[in-house]
C-alpha cells in the first residue's frame, strides 16, 4: 500500500487530499511521462456528497498500475512508497495524472 496524496478535488472519492475508495487504478499502458498517465478510478463528483461505500478518507491505498514503463511498476502493482495524483478541477480521468511516474 502506498501513501496517496491526491489533488483531484472534483472526484467523488476525494476528501482532504486523501481517497475514500481504498484502491485506485493508474492508467497509461504506453506512457513515457506522467502526462501519459491518469487515475482511472476518477469519478466526477455530483454535488457535495460522496458516493463511496466506505466514505472514509485514507492516507494509504492499494495502487494498481498499467504504466508498465514506470520504474515503480511490478506486475501491474505500484511499489512506490508514496504516490501523488494531480488533477485539480478535472472533468474526467484524462484530466488527472500520476506525478510519481518515472520512466524505466
Amino acid at each position: 500500500m502506498a501513501e496517496l496524496k491526491c489533488k483531484a478535488d472534483t472526484c467523488t472519492y476525494y476528501k482532504d487530499e486523501c481517497c475514500c475508495k481504498g484502491d485506485i487504478m493508474v492508467g497509461g499502458k504506453h506512457a513515457c511521462e506522467s502526462q501519459g498517465t491518469c487515475c482511472e478510478s476518477f469519478v466526477k463528483r455530483r454535488g457535495d456528497s460522496l458516493t463511496s461505500a466506505a466514505g472514509h478518507p485514507s492516507v494509504t491505498v492499494s495502487v494498481d498500475c498499467e504504466a508498465v514503463k514506470c520504474m515503480y511498476n511490478a506486475n501491474y502493482k505500484c511499489m512506490a512508497q508514496s504516490v501523488e495524483i494531480k488533477g485539480s478541477g478535472a472533468d474526467n480521468s484524462h484530466g488527472t495524472c500520476c506525478k510519481t511516474f518515472r520512466e524505466k
